[in-house]
């Protein structure tokens, strides 16, 4: 039934004419290690990486954009767009990129392991895609399953309800369902993605709050008040809200707290031995407004903690 579906819609719609720019960023950057923090998994549908042209397909406040960028020399990324959102894509490619991301304040030196990461790794930004409600959904995709599990009912739900990515793609891309898509996907369809119900109805009672949550977010000062408005939703927790300021905000000081293995990481790197959140909290204390950008860095250093037991396995519970 889902193939009939995918199938009888438009199998590439009418791109329009393409808009390109360019970005000359005013800072070093990694643009692969930056804008490829926002791709979930290997067969993302809305994002992948052939020859060196990263590919997006998003949803915009004007209708569904593909993207396309590369660094075609140092300090010059060329952008392409097509689609009904293309020209937003396209003014909202140095956000993507991590222009507004600010350093200040950020000392480096209180670790050494801290200070080689960073110094070996200057172009590593953190990027935002101003798309809240996506992050969102994607992130509740994540609470408590493995990363193949997430990462395939992502794939499965964008196939099936979201909309095919105009343009040159490379293969079929397609951009995330609207808030009311996501709403309206019906019971059967999350539970044939391997969607548990507790995640399917914390996205469905999201996509009800729709543009009031979205807003909600957007306009709120700081990142506590940004946690209110998300944990407002039932189902939503302090880790999923910290999932979505870092990929819809590129907010630099969110800490997924509950997280299966960022505790035990972040102990290891910087004191040698694991521990639990309050004390992942206390090591990264030193860096109050940079603590995801310290996790970032832990996470490109290669330090990691030997592993002592089993893995956790995925359950599929589709045929239940």
């Amino acid at each position: 039934m889902l193939s009939e579906v995918t199938t009888r819609r438009d199998p590439r719609p009418a791109p329009g004419r393409r808009l390109e720019s360019e970005y000359r960023p005013r800072h070093p950057l990694d643009l692969l290690r930056t804008v490829g923090a926002q791709q979930r998994g290997a067969h993302d549908p809305s994002f992948t990486v052939v020859s060196g042209v990263i590919w997006r397909a998003s949803r915009t406040p004007d209708g569904v954009a593909t993207l396309a960028l590369r660094e075609v020399s140092p300090g010059v990324i060329r952008a392409g767009a097509w689609g009904a959102g293309r020209e937003w894509a396209l003014a909202q490619v140095p956000a993507l990129c991590g222009a507004d991301d600010s350093f200040e304040g950020f000392d480096a030196s209180r670790h050494p392991l801290v200070a080689e990461v960073h110094r070996r790794h200057p172009g590593l930004r953190l990027g935002r895609t101003d798309r809240v409600f996506d992050a969102l959904a994607g992130a509740i995709l994540e609470q408590k399953v493995t990363g193949l599990q997430a990462f395939g009912a992502w794939r499965r739900l964008l196939t099936w309800f979201g909309e095919r990515a105009p343009g040159p793609t490379p293969a079929p891309m397609f951009a995330p369902p609207t808030i009311d898509g996501w709403r309206g996907i019906p019971s059967w369809a999350w539970h044939r993605a391997g969607v548990e119900p507790p995640q399917s109805r914390a996205i469905v009672e999201a996509a009800r709050r729709g543009s009031s949550l979205v807003k909600a977010v957007t306009t709120a000062p700081d990142g506590s008040h940004r946690d209110a408005a998300l944990t407002s939703v039932r189902g939503v927790g302090a880790w999923t809200a910290a999932e979505t300021r870092a990929r819809a905000l590129g907010d630099a000081d969110a800490v997924s707290v509950g997280d299966y293995h960022l505790a035990h990481e972040v102990g290891f790197a910087l004191a040698g031995a694991r521990t639990d959140d309050e004390g992942m909290l206390r090591l990264l204390a030193p860096w109050p407004g940079h603590r995801q950008r310290v996790i970032r860095l832990i996470r490109l250093s290669g330090v990691h903690e030997p592993r002592r037991g089993p893995r956790l396995h995925p359950e599929d519970h589709r045929d239940r």
